[in-house]
């Protein structure tokens, strides 16, 4: 990258990229290996994925009745692009009751550990330590934390069936299309920020710097409708595609949720690189390293357990950047 800051023509604005904070954010990520942890929460996601669908309809049909079956069709193709028109939900729908009791025990351990393993990832990004609690009480809070992204997701869902509603009446009134389909994408957008607040503040137990949030949740927000027009095709090709046969939907699901998890990764590793790494111990809602002092929270400001490196966090937002080795000792 020195070479290249130094290239007649390009090394300028290189060097204006290695100090921005796109930058900084990726060597943040990279620095703590963000592809394993996108592929833990894509692996915990999956196992979690049916049982969490099954208690969604059952909670949807029971709140909202048979008759908006239609819109809970249409959220969850929206939220899951070319892959949810694959899946029997007429027979869910039928079957909600049943289905979503035994979907509901199963969301008890697949739903926890999968709150726990998202939880675990941001907080690396973070340099936090996991929470020390009693397992059982844990999982018990897990649970919660499940329990409200769920309400929140049904607070979504209502709230799209009713701009699902007010478009199809606005666009038969005014004839015209293009504002209405401008407004619902604005509306499906905010709907996808107060989710991304939840995420990236109550799941993960911190508190960013709000400006640093309110950036995170919004470029998430667009990210996220962005990821949904220009892939939706293309995971219905892959879903329907001959040569993955039964596992075809599956795969597409996992693609998706592993783009997903990248992207929520993303937005916690600007909320985390807002601070320095000295700071981040007292962005820490759980106070799992006792908020000041300690050996966890050395650690997690940078000290030695922390893979950030020593030293760090002179800069603004935490450069992370790995200090230069020591000079050798001069020969005698």
């Amino acid at each position: 990258m020195d070479r290249l800051t130094r290239t007649r023509g390009i090394g300028p604005a290189v060097a204006w990229f290695l100090r921005g904070r796109a930058w900084r954010v990726y060597r943040h990520l990279d620095d703590r290996a963000w592809s394993r942890l996108a592929a833990a929460i894509t692996f915990t996601s999956f196992i979690a994925f049916f049982p969490v669908l099954g208690v969604a309809v059952a909670l949807g049909v029971a709140v909202l009745g048979r008759g908006r079956v239609g819109d809970i069709e249409r959220w969850a193709s929206d939220q899951v692009p070319g892959i949810s028109q694959r899946l029997d939900l007429h027979t869910l729908f039928d079957q909600a009751g049943t289905i979503g009791l035994i979907s509901l025990l199963l969301v008890l351990p697949t739903g926890a550990s999968w709150v726990d393993a998202l939880r675990g990832c941001l907080r690396a990004l973070w340099d936090l330590p996991d929470p020390e609690a009693n397992p059982l009480l844990r999982r018990v809070r897990d649970l919660g934390v499940l329990a409200g992204l769920g309400v929140v997701s049904l607070l979504s869902l209502g709230v799209s069936a009713l701009a699902t509603g007010a478009v199809h009446w606005a666009a038969r009134t005014a004839g015209t299309g293009w504002p209405i389909r401008v407004a619902a994408y604005a509306l499906a957008m905010v709907v996808t920020f107060f989710l991304l607040v939840y995420l990236l503040v109550l799941l993960p137990g911190v508190r960013p710097p709000r400006r640093a949030l309110v950036a995170a949740c919004a470029g998430g927000a667009v990210g996220f409708e962005l990821l949904k027009a220009l892939l939706g095709s293309y995971l219905t090709d892959v879903a329907t595609r001959n040569v993955y046969g039964a596992f075809g939907v599956p795969i597409a699901l996992l693609v998706w949720m592993n783009l997903m998890a990248k992207l929520l990764l993303i937005c916690c590793a600007w909320t985390a690189t807002a601070v320095t790494p000295a700071e981040r111990p007292r962005a820490d809602a759980m106070d799992a390293t006792g908020g000041t002092g300690g050996k966890d929270a050395k650690d997690a400001a940078g000290g030695k357990g922390a893979r950030g490196a020593p030293g760090e966090g002179d800069g603004g937002g935490g450069t992370d950047t790995p200090p230069p080795p020591p000079r050798p000792d001069p020969p005698r």
